[in-house]
Parts: structure tokens; C-alpha cells; sequence
């Protein structure tokens, strides 16, 4: 009796112990990003699949409407097959429009989710969407009281979070990434760009210690400059790097690649228009007084480079601009020539002062 009596007595700590890790676990994975802008942006997430799927599932899950989204997101071709196999942990990375709700980010409207029978909230959160969020805050941007009140057919809102605040001045992409074991904020930082501190600041870390597996991190993403104006419909355009975007209905694609000088390269898609705009066939997308079309180049008096770059986009319209940039070796040999005709004009005035 006194044996079991002690064993008993001493599972409850452990008991405790596992509860409290489990909680803590949690609380630290579903952490909500700052977020206090009045307009919505676009954002990215981690997405572990807990079992063998396809792209096209995936896509689906997290109500994403075209496939060129989600491939444009990974880098992957356009002409990827929706049933590319992604394997169980596998982990892909999710695009959404993002909103700011009473300080905080959280995917706008979208994904949805259909109940279906044997369903619960924490099922839900934990491993249909892998722990992303959790059953708290789907239970409270629902509406739903008691989280154990739920209906088969109910269509729940997913709340990924996401920010669109500004870091240091720059407007980013905020990207949802998930820590993996034995990672470090400096590695973090290092492979995205960004700082050990900015990571820090932004998720309220003290030090690596206080990262766990699994935790959602808010990492900013620096995109590529682009022309795109601020009262064209896509405004602002960010596209991080090694991603790509289609815009403008599916007329235009734009990628960023950081060795083109974090300049986004915009193209004709060779699409039709999308299916859901007004459009019947996609616009010119030519530059005023030349022959120029977008995203070609050519160069004039031998030392600039004019290129058609994309502004953006509004009723029936795509805007281009002629964006021209000196050459790197020209600006060198003006530079040097400068220099040469400084010196010769001040052995000149020397000659004068000083004569021999």
C-alpha cells in the first residue's frame, strides 16, 4: 500500500511537468504577430504536411484559388502537374493575404475549413493544419463559445498568422517560419536575410534557449525594388526572393532574384487574362513613344540601358515606364577622366604661382 501510495505521489509532478511542457509548447508555436497597419498585404507561412499529399491538396486545404500561386510561392515552374507528390513533413510554404485585427495578423477570410464527423477543434488546429494555430484562436475568430460545440457542414475561418508592419523603415513580407530542432537565430537570420536582433524584436525572444521545434517564427523578407505606383491596383508588390507572382489578371509575371540587384523582372505571363476579371484579352503593355514592350532592353549612346519595367495595373490599363540606369564601367571611366583633368589643371595653376 505504501509503495503504491509513493508512486502515485511522485507520477504527479511528472504529470505536471508534461502538462506544463505541453503548454508551453503550444502557447510558443502559436505565438500572434504584431500587426497594426489599416491596409492588408500579402504574406507566407510554413506548412508541415503531417502525411504523403499533393500540391493540388494542398492548394485546396488552404483555399488558395490558383495553382501558380502556391508554385510561385516554392520557385516552382509554371508548369508544374497539381499532383506532385509531397511527401509526409515535408514542408512548403503557404501564400495568403493577410489583416490586421485588434493589433494583431491573422489570414484575411481565408483558409476555410468544413467540418466533418469526428471532428473537434484541437484535432483541427493540431494536425489538420499542423499546429499553425491553435483551437483558442479558431474558437475565437469564429465566434464559438464552447469549442467542443462545433457541427458537421460548419465552415470554420483559419486564422494563419501574419503581419504587415513595416521593419526598419522597409516594407518586407513577413514569412511564418517554422523553427526546426537544433536550429539557432543566427542560422535563422543568415538564411533569410535578416538580423539575429530584428528576429529577436519582432518575436519577443530573449535568446536561443527560448526557441522550441515547431515554434512560428515571424521572419521579415526583404523583396525587390519594382516601378510599381502607388495607385495601381497591386500596390505594394512584394515579392521576396527566389519567388515569383503573377499580377495585373495573370497578364504579367514578376520574379525577384537578389543577383539581379533586388530588382524585380517583370514579363508578359502569355496567359489569358484571369477568369475572374473584365479583361477578354490582356492589354499592351508597351512603353509610350517607343517600340519598346515590357521587360525589354536596349541600350543608348553605348553607356545606358533603357528598360519597359511594369508599374502596375487599373481598369483596362497596364502601366509601363522606361526606367533607364548608367553603366557600372561607364560611371568608372567618367569618374577616372575626372580625376585626370584635376590634375592637369592643378599642375597648371602651380605652373602659375610657381613658375620655374
Amino acid at each position: 500500500m505504501g509503495l503504491s501510495s509513493s508512486s502515485s505521489s511522485s507520477s504527479v509532478p511528472l504529470l505536471l511537468i508534461l502538462l506544463l511542457l505541453t503548454t508551453l509548447a503550444t502557447k510558443s508555436a502559436s505565438q500572434p504577430f504584431k500587426c497594426t497597419t489599416s491596409s492588408t498585404c500579402r504574406s507566407l507561412i510554413d506548412f508541415v504536411s503531417p502525411n504523403a499529399t499533393t500540391i493540388s491538396a494542398v492548394k485546396d486545404l488552404f483555399s488558395i484559388k490558383n495553382l501558380r500561386t502556391i508554385l510561385g510561392a516554392n520557385n516552382l515552374p509554371p508548369s508544374t502537374s497539381p499532383h506532385l507528390s509531397i511527401a509526409a513533413q515535408q514542408t512548403i510554404k503557404i501564400p495568403f493575404a493577410c489583416i490586421c485585427i485588434n493589433g494583431t495578423g491573422v489570414s484575411n477570410k481565408r483558409p476555410t475549413y468544413k467540418v466533418v464527423t469526428g471532428d473537434g477543434l484541437d484535432h483541427i488546429a493540431r494536425e489538420v493544419f499542423s499546429g499553425l494555430m491553435t483551437y483558442q484562436q479558431i474558437a475565437k475568430i469564429n465566434g464559438i463559445p464552447d469549442p467542443n460545440m462545433i457541427r458537421v457542414g460548419q465552415e470554420l475561418w483559419i486564422p494563419l498568422p501574419c503581419s504587415c508592419e513595416d521593419v526598419g523603415g522597409e516594407k518586407v513580407v513577413h514569412y511564418g517560419h517554422i523553427v526546426e530542432s537544433g536550429s539557432t537565430l543566427e542560422l535563422i537570420a543568415q538564411e533569410y536575410g535578416t538580423t539575429r536582433s530584428t528576429v529577436m524584436s519582432l518575436n519577443g525572444i530573449a535568446n536561443d534557449s527560448s526557441l522550441l521545434a515547431g515554434q512560428v517564427l515571424d521572419v521579415p523578407l526583404r523583396a525587390c525594388n519594382s516601378w510599381v505606383s502607388s495607385t495601381s491596383a497591386d500596390y505594394p508588390l512584394l515579392v521576396p526572393n527566389g519567388t515569383y507572382v503573377f499580377t495585373a489578371n495573370s497578364c504579367v509575371k514578376c520574379k525577384c532574384n537578389a543577383a539581379n540587384n533586388w530588382t524585380l523582372e517583370c514579363e508578359p505571363s502569355g496567359l489569358p487574362p484571369a477568369a475572374n476579371s473584365s479583361w477578354s484579352t490582356c492589354p499592351s503593355m508597351l512603353c509610350d513613344q517607343t517600340t519598346l514592350s515590357l521587360s525589354n532592353t536596349t541600350t543608348t549612346s553605348g553607356c545606358n540601358t533603357s528598360t519597359c519595367s511594369y508599374s502596375g495595373f487599373s481598369n483596362q490599363t497596364i502601366m509601363t515606364t522606361l526606367s533607364t540606369c548608367p553603366a557600372s564601367d561607364n560611371y568608372g571611366t567618367t569618374i577616372s577622366l575626372s580625376w585626370k583633368y584635376m590634375l592637369i589643371a592643378l599642375h597648371l595653376v602651380m605652373l602659375i604661382v610657381y613658375p620655374l
